[in-house]
Formats: C-alpha cells, structure tokens, sequence
C-alpha cells in the first residue's frame, strides 16, 4: 500500500469520514447545508441546557452542578447517532465539524501573543517525542490503522470524563491542565472538548498546547522516518519521500497552524497601539471579536464529535485492540501527567 498517508497523530484528527458516514457524499455547499444546521442546532441545544440549569439555580436558590455546555453538546450528539442515527442528508454536513475545528483554532490565535506559544512550544517540544508517531513513514497495516482509529475515538471519548475529574482532584491549575489535556489526548477534537470541561482558559491552553505538537509532530517523523530506512524497514515509496527532505516536512505539517500563528502575530502586535496592525486594516476590537468567533466554531466542532461516535462502529473490532490502546494510552497521559505536574512545580505553569 501507499505510505503517503498522514501520520496517525493527524490522521485521527481528521479522520477520512465519520464513523458510520459515506465518504462518497455529496459536498456541494446546499448538500452541506443540513448537516451544518444539525450542528448549529446540536450544539446551541447544550449552550441553552447549560444557560438553563444555571439560571434555574439561581432562581430557586438551589445549587446544582455547572455542567459546560461542551459536555451538554456532545452528549446529545452521541445520543442521537446512537438512537435514530443520522439520515444521509445530514452526513456530509456533519463531517464540516474537522473544518470547524481548523476554524476554531486559527481564531483562538487572537487570543494568545506569541510569548505565550513559544513558551509552551519548548515545553511541548520535549513532551511530543513521547508520542510514537511512525505509521505515516513505514508500512502499517491498514486494518492495524483502522483498529488504531477506532480505539483512539473511543479513548478520546472516555478522556472527556476521566481528564477533568483528575485535574481537579490533584487541583492542577488551568495551564497545567490544559497543556496536559492538549499534549496527552491524542485527537485534537477530544483534546479541544477535555479542556473546555475544565475551564475556558484550559481549553485555550489544550488547544495552544495541541497545535505546538501538531506543529513539531513532523520533524518527529522524519526522525523515524530516517532510522527505518537507514534499517532498510520501510519501503521503497516510503524511502524515496525522504530525498526532499524538506517536502517531506511540508506534506506532514498541518497547514491550519500557520493561520493560528499568523492571527497570534496580530495579536501581538495590537497588544499596544502599533501603525503596523492599523496599516493590516485591523484593531484592537476586532481581533477580540475573531477571539470571540473561535467559541462558535467550537461549539459546532463538539457537536460533531458526538454525532460522529458511533459507539456499535467504534467496538466492532472486538476488546483486545481498545484493551491494547487502553494501556498505551493510560501510560502516555500518566508520564506526560507526571512531566507537567514537574513543569508546573519548577516553573509555575
């Protein structure tokens, strides 16, 4: 088989279709349309149970559990996809949530100056080569890939529950937390969705910490990329690739990450008043605004990752693969868990 395939890393991430989806749907915008208002709908739907419960806690004086409109989202997406499922006509629409995601990102680089990404980038630089990140350079089965994909989402899913609950029982702090969620949740949706069940700034952080990893993630596998042709265990397709180095890089490198680092230089810059921001034709207010705007690509990204879980899909492959992910999953978030509680002791995240 061909090894241009992306690494698993990103591949996950942006998945080929949702679970249970046709990857042969149609995507002409009126074709997306349905399933697009299915996410606006799904996930205004938990903004208001969560609007709701609060404010009916207020009003009879009663305390009741703050549950993030995040979970709320989710939840009723995967509620759906699992009861009545989701019609053709909302499929293609539905799988808009991976552009949704890149959206929300690239937006989310308002809210953050550049001292902040490249303070978390060392950090991230020494975590991310924990991460074992070889399928997209040697010849992974495909059915072994597609094993990988299934446990993954089911992991990313059980994440969304387990991460917050540890994160305030060892009172880790909204940095901390969010650049542990970002470097230890393998797909980028989830890792998005655990942080924003923490808190709004853990979730910037997830997402800060996430795109530094997807960000250094390809030199990563140019390292082992290199190592097995040098053993002579990739093969020829794969070993031709590395000749051009440098394209080699670019192919892997996700290209959303230069948007979020671009909108964080014009953050930056409208730190302070600067004639360099007003001559981009922008200001301080519009820049919080396209901050602002990031929320709302997000709520549609967590809606989808509900619609897309289809827990029947996810465990067909039987318990052994999501067994065997389980205990490299565990093991990973345990040792970046104990590198950021050390992070965080030293330099006070």
């Amino acid at each position: 088989m061909s090894t241009a395939a992306p690494l698993p890393d990103l591949r996950t991430e942006y998945p080929p279709h949702a679970p249970g989806a046709d990857p042969k749907e149609p995507s002409t915008l009126l074709g997306l349309l349905p399933g697009i208002a299915l996410l606006a709908v799904v996930g205004y739907a938990g903004k208001f149970v969560e609007h709701f419960i609060n404010t009916y806690g207020k009003a009879h004086h009663l305390v009741l559990p703050n549950i993030e409109y995040v979970l709320w989202a989710i939840l009723f997406g995967v509620l759906i996809a699992n009861t009545i499922g989701l019609p053709r006509i909302f499929r293609a629409g539905v799988a808009t949530y991976e552009f949704w995601l890149k959206a929300g990102i690239i937006l989310l680089g308002a809210r953050f100056i550049l001292g902040d990404i490249l303070k978390l980038g060392g950090i991230s630089l020494i975590l991310v080569f924990i991460a074992f990140a070889t399928q997209g350079a040697i010849d992974a089965d495909e059915e072994d890939s597609s094993t990988a994909i299934a446990a993954i989402l089911a992991l990313g899913a059980i994440s969304l529950f387990t991460f917050p609950l540890i994160g305030h029982l060892l009172h880790m702090s909204d940095h901390a937390y969010g650049l542990w969620a970002g470097l230890a949740v393998d797909n980028t949706a989830e890792a998005t969705a655990a942080g924003a069940l923490y808190s709004d700034a853990a979730g910037k952080f997830a997402v800060l910490a996430k795109t530094c990893r997807n960000a250094l993630i390809g030199f990563v596998v140019l390292g082992y990329a290199i190592q097995w042709a040098r053993k002579g265990l990739a093969s020829r397709t794969a070993t031709s690739q590395l000749d051009n180095k440098a394209t080699f890089l670019w192919k892997k490198f996700p290209k959303f990450v230069l948007g979020f680092l671009f909108i964080s230089l014009l953050a930056t810059l409208g730190s302070s008043p600067n004639p360099t921001l007003a001559a981009l034709g922008f200001n301080k207010a519009q820049l919080l605004t396209l901050g602002n705007l990031s929320r709302w690509a997000f709520l549609l990204t967590f809606a989808g990752v509900g619609l897309r879980t289809n827990l029947k899909d996810l465990f067909k492959q039987g318990a052994r693969p999501f067994i065997v992910g389980a205990v490299g999953e565990v093991a990973i978030a345990a040792i970046t868990l104990l590198l950021v509680l050390g992070a965080d002791h030293f330099y006070h995240l």
